[in-house]
């Protein structure tokens, strides 16, 4: 095929679509590198060699900051070929003719023909800018069409339309970004090479240029993979707040430098624990965590015996003058331990997937310019606190978005991970892994740690770790008395509502009972009979419209605030997402972990006297637990024929030979496979889908994606889901004539569904 370079208006590479007259600057190719090379260079400055501390490296600075460079300066020199430069100018339609390679593998096959220059970059390591410029984007390592990872590098895409690429290669086009490597990198001026570079790939060409890459990457690449991760974040970190601020009033710079710089001091910790103590003192237990002289603590406690007050005490030590990660098991608890604690009281953030939602009954955001629209996914940068999912942090090790674009925060952060016993195995090795290549002060909090986990985190933080057990005098209290039958007493629950009790300080309590089922469909009947019954009844599943649910979560809470009975019926999500304090537990038998969350809501705020545990069998085995766990969570209760206390069921738990299997197979800081770079799930495969309901179609085509977490729901993922609809951001819609909805009830199967299906 006849080489001919479509003539290029305007006459320069450009990084980025744009409108016209606005393609100076930012939206050149040059004028992209330097913001990305600075945006880099600045964060790299800002964070000092603490960043090198943080994960352990051996490198020295100087080819820390190097590499970082030439791989900020590489990244997006693959949009140098004639399918991106039409793309951009709208000439080209990606849905109806998508690039033939992804601009990033353009980058690295680009580079690979360069790197003769490129290796004499002062103190850079060539391979590690390689592999960063190439990850950026996170899809290197995955094959699109089977969803799944891939030992290539990179796809070449069927569809098109041509059999080659061309490159503006040739001068001028390309001359800006050489000079440019010249002038910031100090690059060799004088442009050698023993072969001179192809202006146009054909397919063949293209695959065997990415295989002599991968060779190189597995035959002769010996580096950290420590190294390689850090710089790979920094990279897409880099990126995309170079990316963001263009069109802004802020100079990259000197926006980072404010940000990176804002840390927590003394007196803001010490102003959340006056605060949150409210003239009380400090427990002993508390204070023995803001004494542990080892990097890693342990802290083990019971529900309720002030692990989370004791973390800021903790905090006083290790987080003065970093940022601090607080990192709960789910989003209702996140939001829960920020607005208890740091809300108002230090700047701080609440940072999971859906906070927006929950934040939203607390103020009103107005009008946001376009600065603020596009610096949203950056907030963590300038906060001194951030409380979040413990995705948001080991997502980071799975190349997850979120994390990736808080990584300058974390990279300078303290970490504590609360109810670290609730991890399946993935999330579990996923810490394992983090607690291995981050060098970090880092709390993790549970009520029991097993045999197996205490061990395995030995053994993954490398030195000595201090554990501190609770108050004994407070796990050793009697709270429960376990009482199991075939079927509910509905009977008990009535009287209990009618109940009064008198607390230790003299205050008086109405009856109020938790009702936990294990099923959705099972709550809904409990709640629908309670209501029948007369009863003051509230319910709480994850089966609402985001924003339904947390009006339901916050109605329950309210509810156990106040001078009256109530019921509230719920599913798993009680076991970690309410911070409540019941008088009556009725739960369906699950599996002992569950079990013991559960009666953490039981007699939380302690009353004097041990309070009844009402358990029954669920009769649906296969969904979510198994015969396997029933039967040990019916074990465990039938252990005890009298009071019960948090450090009998601890014992319990502690002597079960339950071993887990933790998975510590990572993306990034992966020592085999270095070079991938794609997003991977942090935790087990689970029984439900996201997804939108059919008859919020109409609503949801209009909004933008920000606003969709407000109607996605976890519905029960069968092969029927396979045959939904898709929205056009990937959801399945769920339709009308399988799942009705009402913001009291949430989303219910139609009758005749089977919720085992």
């Amino acid at each position: 095929m006849k080489n001919k370079l479509v003539k290029l208006e305007p006459n320069l590479l450009l990084a980025k679509s744009y409108e016209k007259g606005s393609w100076k600057g930012s939206y050149s190719l040059v004028g992209h590198t330097s913001d990305v090379v600075n945006a880099v260079t600045a964060l790299l400055e800002n964070l000092g060699q603490g960043i090198i501390t943080q994960f352990g490296l051996t490198c020295s600075w100087e080819n820390f900051l190097a590499t970082a460079r030439l791989a900020a300066y590489l990244h997006d020199w693959g949009k140098a070929n004639d399918h991106f430069q039409m793309v951009v100018r709208g000439k080209r339609d990606i849905m109806l003719n998508p690039q033939l390679i992804r601009h990033e593998l353009a980058s690295m096959l680009l580079a690979w023909e360069y790197r003769e220059w490129l290796q004499q970059c002062p103190d850079a390591d060539f391979m590690t800018a390689l592999a960063a410029a190439g990850g950026h984007h996170l899809k290197l390592g995955w094959d699109s069409r089977k969803q799944a990872a891939s030992d290539e590098l990179g796809e070449v895409r069927d569809g098109s339309g041509s059999d080659r690429l061309y490159l503006y290669t040739a001068l001028p086009y390309f001359r800006g970004l050489l000079k440019y490597g010249m002038e910031a990198l100090g690059l060799p001026k004088q442009l050698k090479l023993s072969k001179k570079p192809l202006t146009e790939w054909s397919i063949a060409e293209i695959k065997n240029k990415r295989k002599d890459i991968l060779d190189a990457f597995l035959d002769d690449w010996q580096v950290s993979s420590s190294f390689v991760s850090v710089i790979k974040a920094l990279i897409i970190a880099g990126d995309a707040i170079a990316s963001a601020l263009p069109n802004t009033k802020f100079k990259i710079t000197e926006w980072i430098k404010q940000e990176i710089s804002s840390t927590l001091s003394l007196l803001e910790i010490e102003q959340v624990i006056i605060d949150r103590l409210a003239g009380n003192s400090i427990r002993p237990f508390q204070s023995d965590l803001g004494n542990s002289p080892t990097r890693v603590t342990l802290a083990k406690a019971g529900c309720g015996t002030g692990k989370t007050l004791g973390a800021y005490v903790w905090a006083k030590r290790y987080a003065v003058g970093k940022k601090l990660f607080f990192c709960y098991p789910t989003t209702g608890t996140s939001t829960e331990g920020f607005l208890d604690y740091v809300h108002d009281r230090v700047d701080s953030i609440l940072l999971h997937s859906r906070s927006d939602v929950d934040l939203a009954h607390l103020m009103s955001t107005g009008d946001e310019d376009d600065a603020a629209i596009k610096l949203e996914s950056f907030k963590s940068w300038g906060t001194k606190v951030s409380v979040c999912t413990v995705d948001t942090v080991l997502g980071l090790l799975q190349c997850n978005r979120r994390p990736m674009y808080c990584f300058p925060a974390i990279a300078q952060a303290a970490f504590v991970f609360d109810e670290v016993h609730c991890y399946d195995n993935r999330l579990f090795g996923g810490l394992l892994r983090f607690l291995e290549v981050v060098k970090a002060p880092v709390l993790l909090m549970s009520a029991s740690f097993l045999p197996w986990q205490l061990e395995a985190i030995q053994n993954a933080v490398g030195e000595s770790v201090e554990i501190i057990e609770g108050a004994k005098e407070l796990e050793l209290l009697p709270r429960y008395c376990f009482h199991l039958s075939e079927n509910p007493d509905w009977n008990r629950v009535t009287n209990e509502l009618a109940k009064t009790y008198t607390l230790p300080n003299g205050d008086h309590t109405c009856g109020k009972v938790l009702w936990v089922c294990n099923q959705v469909s099972t709550a809904i009947a409990i709640y629908e009979e309670a209501k029948q019954r007369g009863l003051n009844a509230v319910l709480y599943h994850s089966r609402y419209r985001y924003q339904d649910r947390v009006d339901h979560h916050r109605a329950v809470i309210k509810a156990f605030t106040e001078s009256k009975p109530v019921i509230a019926i719920a599913t798993q999500v009680a076991e970690m997402s309410l911070d409540l304090s019941a008088t009556l537990l009725v739960s369906q038998i699950a599996n002992p972990a569950g079990l013991i969350q559960r009666l953490g809501r039981l007699n939380r705020r302690y009353i004097g006297q041990s309070l009844d545990a009402l358990f029954y069998p669920d009769p649906k085995v296969r969904f979510p637990y198994s015969k396997e766990d029933l039967d040990s969570g019916r074990s465990m209760l039938e252990t005890f024929n009298s009071e019960v206390s948090q450090a009998d069921l601890a014992e319990w738990l502690e002597r079960s030979p339950q071993q887990g299997k933790p998975d510590k197979e990572t993306v990034l800081f992966n020592s085999l496979k270095k070079w991938q770079a794609y997003p991977a799930p942090c935790r087990e495969a689970g029984h439900t889908v996201t997804a939108l309901l059919e008859q919020d179609k109409q609503v949801v085509d209009k909004l933008p994606a920000k606003i969709l977490p407000k109607y996605t729901i976890p519905l029960l993922s069968t092969k029927k889901v396979q045959k939904w609809e898709r929205h056009r951001k990937g959801y399945p819609i769920a339709p009308s004539r399988e799942w009705a909805y009402s913001t009291e009830l949430g989303a219910y199967l139609i009758k005749g569904g089977d919720e085992n299906e």
